[in-house]
């Protein structure tokens, strides 16, 4: 099989992205914290923003139900940027030289919002050297949905058949998989890099 593009997910795999670095400021105590964002600022609730709502109505909607946790719902997108952990570098260095040796085309599939992810634009320059970035918030469509990898590959013309994609969540594999891709469940960057070189890719 000749491998001719690769798509990969974001957050998890090449930026580093967690509540938990903002949260454990505002809420030290370790079980309201992990109640907070399993109960409050959920990651059901997150996705709903990659889907596309706005960030205003998201945090209305939460402050209306919540009173009480006011202070702490609106620092989830007032202070977003303190959720970022920085780059994953090993797994920006496997990007750099695939650019480099420029075999292979390399895309972009994220569930992010259209409202915070200029703000990663602006930090990360290798978010910049994809051939092509598809954002869910900006689709107003997300993964797993089978619609955004069938937008995916007509928007950059992919052959899935010959394409990889890459994601932390295995729950977005599996789609792609059933398009034709492989599928990569991503755990660490070495065991990525040892898959790469396994299909011939690097």
């Amino acid at each position: 099989m000749k491998i001719n593009t690769l798509v990969f997910d974001l957050g998890g795999v090449l930026i580093d992205w967690n509540p938990e670095y903002l949260y454990n400021k505002i809420i030290p105590d370790e079980n309201e914290r992990k109640w907070f964002l399993s109960t409050i600022c959920t990651p059901d609730w997150n996705e709903e923003q990659d889907a596309g709502r706005s960030l205003q109505e998201a945090t209305e909607h939460l402050v209306n139900k919540f009173p009480g946790h006011e202070a702490a719902i609106r620092a989830y997108y007032d202070r977003w940027k303190e959720m970022l952990g920085g780059p994953i570098h090993e797994t920006v260095e496997i990007f750099r030289e695939l650019k480099t040796q420029g075999r292979v085309k390399l895309y972009a599939l994220t569930n992010w919002s259209a409202e915070t992810f200029p703000v990663a634009l602006e930090l990360y320059e290798f978010l910049h050297w994809f051939d092509g970035r598809l954002v869910s918030g900006e689709e107003k469509v997300r993964k797993p949905f089978p619609e955004i990898y069938q937008l995916l590959i007509q928007r950059f013309n992919i052959d899935p058949y010959q394409a990889i994609y890459v994601d932390d969540n295995i729950r977005n594999v599996l789609p792609a998989r059933e398009l034709g891709f492989v599928g990569i469940h991503f755990r660490t960057p070495a065991l990525f890099r040892e898959e790469l070189k396994r299909l011939g890719v690097i």
